[in-house]
């Protein structure tokens, strides 16, 4: 059973995962130890699988940022997706139920290069449908 004071550490960390474990203390009103043992807890049981960064491809020059749901024939869907996995341009891929079977998340500089992506996710066998969707703004 996950306590509320879990929740509101997770929360934080996944707010800001470099954040003080004595900023968390002061919220919670425990002492910094006392956050310490919780959050090596979540590691230990695998709720906190690893610390990350969140980049701004933007100011790094990739102006597209795109969701891209894929399908394909029943018996190509593990190839495809052993496929997907190597491309360096996928940041993150995401089986699914509903509209799609694969969603990609991807960032290129140009249009003209997710152009050309998409060129080389069709040619994948087994790959019946690719569907792009640009992403105007993150609200949340």
């Amino acid at each position: 059973m996950v306590r509320i004071s879990d929740l509101t550490i997770l929360e934080m960390l996944k707010e800001n995962s470099r954040r003080p474990f004595v900023e968390i203390a002061k919220v919670l009103g425990v002492s910094e130890a006392a956050v310490r043992k919780r959050v090596r807890r979540l590691e230990d049981k695998g709720v906190i699988k690893r610390y990350t960064v969140e980049v701004d491809y933007k100011k790094l020059g990739f102006e597209v940022h795109t969701l891209i749901g894929i399908d394909t024939k029943p018996e190509h869907y593990i190839p495809a997706i052993e496929r997907l996995k190597k491309l360096r341009e996928v940041k993150s891929l995401y089986t699914s139920s509903g509209d799609h079977m694969i969603l990609l998340e991807c960032w290129f500089k140009k249009s003209e290069e997710l152009m050309e992506f998409l060129k080389k996710v069709k040619k994948i066998e087994g790959v019946t449908r690719v569907c792009p969707a640009v992403i105007l703004e993150k609200v949340k």
